[in-house]
């Protein structure tokens, strides 16, 4: 087979292949890379030696590190990785979401653990598991998101083979996948891609340090690298879409940028493939050009994480005002009904979390609500705190309930975070696995000091290298089968079903959608079509004025009477109730 490997920065460059060394030749064709051809079978282990260097590293672009990011890397057909089952192929309007972590979702932490946790999934009624990412990283267990090898699948969790399982599974049960990915840096241990080429860019610097090189000399296969790991998810795998991490921190001052490109990709694949493939970016900008088409001077992905749309909802279920939670807590309904209208709370508005003004105005009737992700909790809201809790442990489970309709029925499309189904008890902390001692205490110590500005005392927070950590955000699978649970569990199921069974929840058309509320009493009411959902986060009994329009109770948390001759509705207290024709 042939070994080619982009080493720009040196004049010599060695494939050493199980025992054996191989000289390698300049491709004549390619400035920069190198190859060689040699006979290898699958598990074969491989890695490059570079100049006059002692050390062999791993492939860059290898799909496969069984001994982890400073092993070397491992021969994989990728023939193998494909999925029996076809894709279930529903499209982003019509998908409701479920953030998935490999290593927390089941104490076993592996592909195949969470596979046998699908059924779960189906009968929920979610029709895409979003997956944390799953490159590797230092140690066995943390967030993913210090991932040192974008081709490759961590070896703790099964691997490629792994996690092809995994997706074939999925797509058996009808389910989509969606993988996280990390474009903007790699993990501060194991990352060997500076040795090759000039991957990164003092020019631009991040929260993680020098910028990934998108527009300096030899950015070209930079982006090359990064766009055709992303590809092979897709092709190799049968990965439905892919989740882009603060793409806001990606910094590339070309014309054509880096994200434009990836999306012109993915669309060109999906039409190749007859596949409705799409890319969810995570953006802190605010900004309706991310997922604007590329024709109208857009970045062409398909939607964008709603983070305005949850601080709001989440000042209205705690009343929270610290951070940048301060913006939205000075009149929570109106900034949830704003959101739930425009989108954007941050639409060219002072940010008193910035001290600037921020955002951009959506224009609602190009713009359809798909292009939006709305969600009550998600790792980065519950495991960026200091203690990792959940909704569940500061909120009423009626508040919980209004939380699942505000998301389930409202316009955007719904992502749920695992457990948030049933209410899970267990917390979801910030934890790593660091075998650098070194680093081990510079996160333990900094994610303190983080803390220890807002108030907490250093004991309260958890220790990330405590193998405790990990283990109490595992999932206890117990929660589902009893109460308080189960009827949490069977709310979820409830609204899933009405969303999939009534058009009008589904409808794209942001502009039709109408909300009235009313901040002192604490309720709100909106309208999508003919479906009515009026929420009342109060803590006593409140009633609204529909009109007449002859709906009647579909769905309520608390039993509700159906609206009477004038068209009021009595909603219990901290609870919700949907109403259609």
């Amino acid at each position: 087979m042939q070994f080619e490997v982009w080493a720009p920065l040196t004049d010599r460059v060695a494939l050493r292949l199980g025992q054996a060394e191989h000289g390698m030749e300049r491709d004549p064709d390619r400035p920069g890379w190198w190859v060689v051809r040699a006979p290898a079978a699958d598990g074969d282990r491989y890695g490059f030696r570079l100049g006059d260097g002692p050390q062999v590293r791993p492939d860059p672009r290898g799909r496969r590190l069984p001994d982890g990011p400073d092993g070397l890397s491992a021969v994989v057909g990728t023939a193998a990785l494909a999925p029996q089952a076809p894709p279930p192929g529903t499209r982003l309007q019509d998908a409701v979401l479920y953030e998935l972590h490999v290593g927390t979702f089941t104490p076993e932490g592996t592909f195949d653990a969470a596979a046998a946790r699908l059924p779960h999934l189906v009968r929920l009624g979610v029709t895409h598991v979003e997956l944390m990412p799953v490159c590797p990283f230092p140690g066995r267990h943390g967030w993913g998101y210090d991932g040192v090898a974008p081709w490759a699948v961590h070896e703790p969790y099964g691997g490629p083979a792994g996690l092809a399982r995994f997706v074939d599974a999925a797509h058996r049960a009808g389910l989509g996948v969606v993988l996280d990915v990390v474009h903007n840096h790699l993990g501060p241990s194991g990352n060997h891609l500076p040795a090759f080429g000039p991957y990164f860019t003092e020019a631009h610097h991040t929260p993680w340090g020098a910028a990934v090189n998108l527009d300096g000399p030899g950015s070209d296969e930079v982006r090359a690298y990064f766009l055709g790991s992303a590809l092979a998810w897709l092709r190799d795998y049968g990965i439905d879409g892919l989740r882009l991490d603060a793409v806001h921190a990606l910094a590339d001052g070309r014309a054509l940028t880096f994200l434009e490109e990836l999306s012109a990709a993915v669309d060109a694949l999906a039409a190749e493939t007859g596949r409705p493939l799409f890319l969810i970016a995570e953006s802190d900008a605010c900004d309706p050009r991310t997922t604007a088409p590329r024709a109208a001077g857009g970045l062409g992905l398909h939607a964008q994480w709603n983070d305005d749309f949850h601080h709001a909802l989440h000042c209205v279920l705690t009343g929270e005002s610290q951070g940048y939670y301060a913006d939205f807590a000075r009149a929570p309904l109106a900034a949830l009904a704003k959101t739930m209208t425009r989108a954007f709370f941050h639409d060219g508005t002072w940010s008193s979390f910035r001290e600037r003004t921020h955002g951009r105005p959506v224009d609602r009737r190009r713009t359809p609500a798909h292009r939006f992700l709305g969600y009550a909790q998600t790792h980065d809201q519950v495991g960026n705190r200091a203690r990792g809790d959940r909704l569940a442990a500061s909120v009423s489970p009626g508040l919980r309930a209004c939380a699942a309709a505000l998301v389930l029925a409202g316009p955007f499309v719904p992502m749920l975070f695992m457990g948030e189904e049933w209410g899970a008890g267990t917390p979801w902390q910030y934890f790593t696995d660091h075998p650098d001692p070194e680093l081990a205490r510079a996160v333990r110590e900094g994610r303190r000091r983080e803390f220890a500005a807002h108030g907490w005392r250093p004991e309260e927070v958890p220790d990330p290298q405590d193998p405790a950590t990990r283990e109490r955000s595992c999932l206890d699978w117990a929660e589902p089968g009893r109460e308080p649970h189960a009827r949490l569990l069977a709310w979820y199921r409830t609204l899933v079903a009405l969303r999939r069974g009534h058009p009008d929840l589904r409808d794209p058309d942001l502009a039709a959608v109408r909300v009235a509320y009313d901040e002192e009493r604490r309720w709100l009411t909106f309208r999508r079509g003919d479906i009515r959902v009026v929420v009342n986060a109060a803590p006593e009994p409140a009633t609204v004025a529909l009109g007449r329009n002859g709906v009647r109770v579909l769905a309520a948390w608390e039993e509700v009477p159906h609206p009477d001759a004038d068209g009021r509705v009595r909603v219990p207290a901290e609870s919700v109730v949907v109403l259609g024709p």
